[in-house]
C-alpha cells in the first residue's frame, strides 16, 4: 500500500513538472506584448485570442502547415517502405548475411547527423536539389532510414517463421508474404514508429534551415525563426506559434495512441 501511495506521488509530481510549464505557455500566448513584458509568467488580466488572430494575419501559416505536412507524411511513408523492406530482409536473411545487413544500418547510427551537414550540402547542391521540398524529404528519410530499420528488424524478428515457411510451401513467393504476411502482422510496431518518426520530422530545424531558404517553401519550425528580431523578440507570438504547431503531434498522438502502446508492448514482451 505504502509503495502504491508513493508511486501515485511519484507520477504526481512527474505530472506537475509537464504540466505547469505548459500551463505558463498556455497562459502567455493569451497576453499581449506589454501585459507579458510587464507579467511574465502570471495570470493573464485581460486574456485574449489577440496574439492567435495576429499570428495568421501576419504570417502565411496555412502554407506552413502545408510544407510540414507534405514532408512529414512524405518522408514516414517513404521511410517505413524502405525499413519495412530491409527489415524483412533481415528477418529473412538467416546467419551472417542478415546480421551483416543489419550492422551496416546499425553503424549508420553512430554517426551524429551534425557531422554529415558540410558533405550532405555539397551532395543535395550538386543534384540540384537544393531549396527543394523533394531534397530536403530525401535527406530526412536517409538520416532517419538507419534508427527505423534497427526499430522495425527488432519487431521483426519477433514474427513467427513457421508462417512464412508455410506460406513458401503453398507457393506464395517473397512479395507476397511481405504484403500478406509481415506488414499485417507488424501493423502496430508500424505504427509506433510512424508516430516516433513522424514527431521527429516535424520538429526537425536542422535540415530544412539548411536547405530550405525561400519564404513559400519553409517549415513550422523554420518559420518561427521570422519572431526572431535584431534587437527584440516577439515572445508572445512566438508562445503562441509554439502552441499552434504543436496541436497536430497532440491530435496524431491521441489518434494512433492504442496503436503506439500497443506496438512498443509488443516489442518489451516478446523476446
Amino acid at each position: 500500500m505504502t509503495l502504491r501511495i508513493a508511486g501515485l506521488l511519484f507520477l504526481f509530481g512527474i505530472g506537475l513538472v509537464v504540466a505547469v510549464p505548459l500551463g505558463v505557455v498556455a497562459l502567455t500566448s493569451l497576453k499581449g506584448t506589454g501585459e507579458f513584458y510587464a507579467n511574465p509568467i502570471g495570470w493573464p488580466f485581460a486574456p485574449s485570442t489577440g496574439s492567435y488572430v495576429r499570428l495568421f494575419e501576419t504570417q502565411p501559416m496555412v502554407t506552413y502547415f502545408g510544407n510540414s505536412l507534405l514532408i512529414s507524411v512524405s518522408t514516414v511513408a517513404l521511410v517505413l517502405l524502405l525499413a519495412s523492406m530491409v527489415a524483412y530482409g533481415v528477418f529473412r536473411s538467416r546467419g551472417r548475411i542478415g546480421a551483416f545487413m543489419l550492422g551496416l544500418f546499425v553503424a549508420g547510427l553512430l554517426v551524429p547527423s551534425q557531422v554529415n551537414m558540410i558533405p550532405i550540402y555539397s551532395l543535395v547542391q550538386k543534384l540540384g536539389f537544393t531549396n527543394s521540398r523533394l531534397g530536403l524529404v530525401i535527406v530526412s528519410a536517409a538520416m532517419v532510414l538507419p534508427f527505423s530499420v534497427f526499430l522495425i528488424s527488432g519487431f521483426m524478428r519477433q514474427l513467427p517463421r513457421e508462417l512464412f515457411e508455410a506460406g513458401t510451401i503453398d507457393g506464395a513467393g517473397e512479395r507476397r508474404l511481405f504484403a500478406r504476411l509481415a506488414l499485417p502482422l507488424a501493423g502496430p510496431p508500424l505504427a509506433a514508429a510512424a508516430t516516433l518518426l513522424f514527431l521527429g520530422i516535424w520538429n526537425d530545424l536542422l535540415f530544412p534551415l539548411l536547405l530550405i531558404t525561400e519564404r513559400e517553401k519553409l517549415t513550422l519550425p523554420l518559420a518561427m525563426l521570422q519572431f526572431r528580431g535584431e534587437y527584440a523578440t516577439d515572445y508572445p507570438s512566438l508562445i503562441t506559434a509554439v502552441i499552434v504547431i504543436n496541436v497536430p503531434m497532440i491530435a496524431m498522438f491521441f489518434l494512433l495512441q492504442k496503436q503506439f502502446v500497443a506496438g512498443i508492448a509488443a516489442g518489451a514482451l516478446k523476446g
